[in-house]
């Protein structure tokens, strides 16, 4: 029998969500032919075990397992592309989305022959369930800022619970960025036109096991998203990301100055050598906790990862340097050569250091 649909439901530390989830699944799915794809991130806790004695049971659960790399979104994109069925759901593993309401999510896009349907927790019989104020108001202060920006007026496009026709995913799919946990978002911000969607409410259930995935991380990620998505892709995310951790790389570099050269009194060259190296030290954790948050370095390989990004970064500082100098003096304005100069240096870094520092293995 051909499978109509696939749920893709991205896992990370989700083992003891596993079984109910599926007995849901089942029981709202009577009838249909579907098949239900667990994309786990190498979770600790042995989901992918989990899943994988389940799918020993049901030949419509299948098992697809991350090494090395981490993401919401970038999870859900790959459970799409695993599967052929025409027809795809996106949801999490915590339990808070009801399955039951996947059948109407189906009906509605068969029926009006849509490109989306949207469980949104905004339309009048929708809601956010027990979610905690300080949580909910987050949501809803992303959501005002993200309709803004998505030119299609779906109530809730931070939505994690949606579904979509293939033949949609296919036209955006090579669009899409893959950063952060709003998957939705990243989908109607590549769209070149507006989808044909519709929207389904439903309430949002309390949290039975797990972890909220709602890091600092993942609002980071958020907002490199906006960014990489109103500069019209033209950036890559990373180098965004990177250029604002250089940023506050240069504000602690000059408060470090102040403090070792004006306030202790030293010579200027230590001040200046002391603001590098905390400068450079504050760049790389920071890169190394969200830039590059889905290759984190840890133990031997951080502290080697630390020194190859001292060396690229002082390379870095050399080409800009050589650069802006030898503009100033053929002729371009001062303020012209430097910005150029640090671009230069800001590139040769990002390229350097994703190359060697923070390279995939």
């Amino acid at each position: 029998m051909t499978t109509e649909l696939a749920i893709v439901i991205p896992t990370f530390n989700e083992r003891d969500n596993i079984e109910r989830l599926h007995a849901g699944l089942q029981r709202a799915l009577d009838g249909y032919s579907w098949e239900a794809l667990f994309v786990d991130d190498d979770s600790p806790d042995q989901t992918a075990a989990v899943v994988r004695e389940l799918a020993l049971r049901d030949a419509r659960v299948r098992c697809v397992s991350r090494l090395g790399r981490r993401g919401l979104a970038s999870a859900c994109i790959e459970g799409a592309l695993a599967s052929s069925a025409p027809i795809i759901c996106i949801m999490d593993a915590d339990l808070q989305h009801d399955e039951s309401i996947i059948p109407l999510m189906l009906a509605r896009l068969r029926a009006d022959d849509l490109d989306l349907v949207v469980a949104t927790r905004y339309a009048d019989a929708g809601g956010m369930g027990t979610l905690a104020p300080g949580r909910v108001r987050l949501s809803q202060l992303a959501t005002r800022v993200t309709r803004a920006l998505a030119r299609v007026p779906v109530s809730d496009p931070m939505s994690g619970f949606f579904m979509f026709r293939r033949s949609w995913f296919e036209q955006i799919m090579r669009r899409l960025s893959g950063r952060g946990f709003k998957i939705l978002l990243d989908m109607l911000l590549s769209s070149a036109a507006p989808p044909r969607y519709a929207e389904v409410p439903f309430t949002m259930r309390s949290r039975v096991h797990g972890e909220s995935k709602l890091t600092p991380g993942v609002i980071w990620d958020f907002g490199v998203l906006l960014a990489h998505k109103l500069l019209g892709r033209l950036v890559p995310a990373r180098f965004i990301s990177f250029s604002v951790v250089g940023l506050s790389g240069l504000a602690l570099h000059m408060a470090v100055l102040w403090f070792v050269h004006r306030f202790l009194g030293t010579v200027f060259f230590i001040g200046q050598a002391s603001a590098t190296v905390v400068a450079m030290t504050s760049n790389f954790a920071l890169n190394n906790l969200f830039t590059y948050r889905d290759r984190r370095l840890s133990g031997f390989p951080a502290l080697r990862g630390l020194l190859s990004f001292y060396v690229a970064c002082s390379l870095g500082a050399l080409i800009n340097i050589a650069l802006a100098g030898w503009l100033a003096t053929s002729g371009l304005p001062w303020w012209l050569a430097g910005l150029l100069g640090v671009l230069a240096g800001a590139v040769w870094n990002y390229s350097s250091t994703a190359t060697f520092t923070w390279r995939e293995s």
